[in-house]
């Protein structure tokens, strides 16, 4: 749920990275190319550090067994209708596969959603995860376009972006109403500004064109691919353009492809609410006393009050910045992607009550790519950026104004600070393409689409139309009935078994499966 973007699935593992830490752009070239870019030769060698557009921090370890993790760039042709004009530098990382080279059935490409998300940065991050599938593939990974060291776009610089995160993103009256879209136009200025000639090429269909040259650059027949949240519409649109190149394909934590840029905010609200929901009940349910409420009803009403307080008075957070109520709300929402995080946020609250806003800055921090030294990725510019460059909507704040009501039906906590972010777009400087991504797949083979009944980002229900929306004998639906975002990663035996059986073997789960 990225602040003041239109919020498409965010990448929980990048944030992860960043949670961890807080707690416990190549350019285009002007020179005209006449090679083939399908026939180029990557240079591969040890990965350096990642830079501070991919979150900073040190270079990958060595997996078990001591293998190391290789990087290299690719070419790709920054507008792909003149494939020999200029070109973007895409980064890639990869771990060769850990079984026989007889075994080995090609390279699996991961793309762990946002938009926004480095996967140069998260593969190796949850490598130890993958190692079943390394016996028979090749790990890779790469920061999409726009993103990272991929002619990685940075709107604002720190400072800046300090104070955007910090605005009232939920305005009351009409003077913070018009202070807030002040405040986006001038973001989206910035990106303008600093992106130059990337801005208008940074659309999902672009990143799937990169994808089908990576395929080729890396020499398989078939791109074997894993994509989760919004990796599963970059997946999505792959099959639809390039549908008999698909090799097996595993889509977790499905984006809703029918839904237009406003159906999906208001079903992260509904998916938000009903994550906070759980939470709630799961703390009212303790055997000792939930130090945040007496009652499931009672911790959502604490929170409210929190906010509404807030609202009027930040209280300290980490110094020198405030816990304002956009911080809060913020990081809420990011503790809400895992169950894992629950913990962090009971103790959040309970010290916020207290007067401290530490913790649920951190959290908020995670959420927006900002390292403890005050540096931010470049994840909500790549964010704000890709949706909007795919998004046909522009949103006013009249229409805002006038579809209230249902968000704070959706949802009592998170329904104004969505419905405002569709403003995000507002003033663009590059016209979106769709209202929605195009994913029918006629002919492409089996993928494997898994839904998580408690998932707040990627609603349950997004899993189903996906699955229908690639078409008769593509899609093949997989149900995990758990909390948080994503199931793969939940570490369920039973979607690790249906995950790993078809990716290692073929084997294709029964379409309705349900896993708890």
């Amino acid at each position: 749920m990225p602040t003041q973007s239109q919020p498409r699935a965010t990448a929980l593992a990048a944030a992860t990275l960043l949670l961890s830490a807080t707690l416990a752009a190549c350019g285009g070239s002007d020179d005209s190319k006449d090679e083939d870019l399908s026939a180029q030769k990557l240079s591969w060698k040890d990965c350096p550090a990642p830079d501070a557009a991919e979150g900073g921090g040190s270079a990958p370890s060595p997996l078990p067994g001591g293998a190391e993790w290789q990087c290299a760039t690719m070419k790709a042709p920054l507008d792909w209708s003149k494939p020999k004009g200029d070109t973007i530098d895409i980064a890639l990382i990869k771990a060769d596969t850990s079984g026989d080279k007889a075994d080995r059935i090609g390279s699996l490409v991961f793309n762990f959603g946002g938009p926004g998300g480095s996967g140069v940065t998260t593969l190796p991050a949850f490598g130890e995860d993958y190692t079943k599938l390394r016996t028979r593939y090749d790990l890779v990974s790469f920061d999409p376009r726009g993103v990272g060291r991929s002619a990685g776009i940075r709107c604002e610089d720190d400072e800046q972006l300090d104070a955007y995160f910090q605005q009232d993103a939920t305005p009351d009256d009409e003077a913070e109403r018009k202070k807030l879209v002040e405040n986006v136009k001038g973001f989206n200025s910035g990106c303008e500004k600093n992106a130059g000639k990337t801005l208008p090429h940074v659309r999902t269909t672009d990143a799937a064109r990169d994808m089908d040259l990576m395929r080729q650059v890396l020499g398989d027949d078939k791109l074997h691919y894993f994509g989760i949240s919004y990796g599963t519409e970059l997946g999505g649109v792959y099959a639809h353009l390039f549908p008999k190149k698909v090799g097996r394909a595993v889509f977790d934590a499905v984006v809703d492809p029918t839904e237009t840029a406003e159906q999906g905010s208001l079903g992260q609200a509904k998916g938000f609410q009903l994550a906070l929901d759980n939470f709630a009940k799961d703390c009212a349910s303790q055997v000792e006393d939930c130090p945040v409420g007496d009652t499931a009803q009672d911790v959502k009403d604490r929170i409210a009050k929190l906010l509404k307080d807030l609202d009027a008075k930040p209280i300290p957070g980490l110094p020198p910045r405030e816990l304002t109520q956009t911080a809060a709300t913020n990081g809420i929402a990011q503790s809400l992607y895992s169950k894992d995080f629950w913990p962090y946020l009971t103790q959040g609250l309970e010290e916020a009550y207290d007067g401290d806003g530490k913790i649920l800055m951190s959290l908020s921090d995670s959420m927006n790519g900002r390292n403890e030294d005050g540096e931010y990725s470049n994840i909500q510019s790549a964010n704000v950026s890709i949706n909007c460059a795919d998004d046909k909507a522009r949103y006013t704040p009249q229409y805002v104004d006038e579809k209230l009501p249902a968000f704070r039906e959706a949802s009592p906590l998170f329904g104004d600070y969505l419905a405002w972010g569709m403003v995000s777009c507002t003033d663009w400087a590059v016209e979106g393409q769709a209202d929605h991504p195009d994913v029918s797949a006629a002919g492409a083979p089996p993928i494997v689409v898994i839904g998580n009944t408690g998932d707040p980002a990627t609603p349950y229900e997004g899993a189903r139309k996906m699955a229908r929306a690639l078409g008769k004998g593509v899609g093949v639906e997989l149900t995990y009935k758990g909390q948080g975002h994503g199931a793969y990663d939940s570490k369920n035996r039973c979607v690790r078994d249906a995950v790993d059986g078809y990716l290692l073997r073929g084997t294709v789960p029964e379409a309705g499966t349900v896993c708890s």
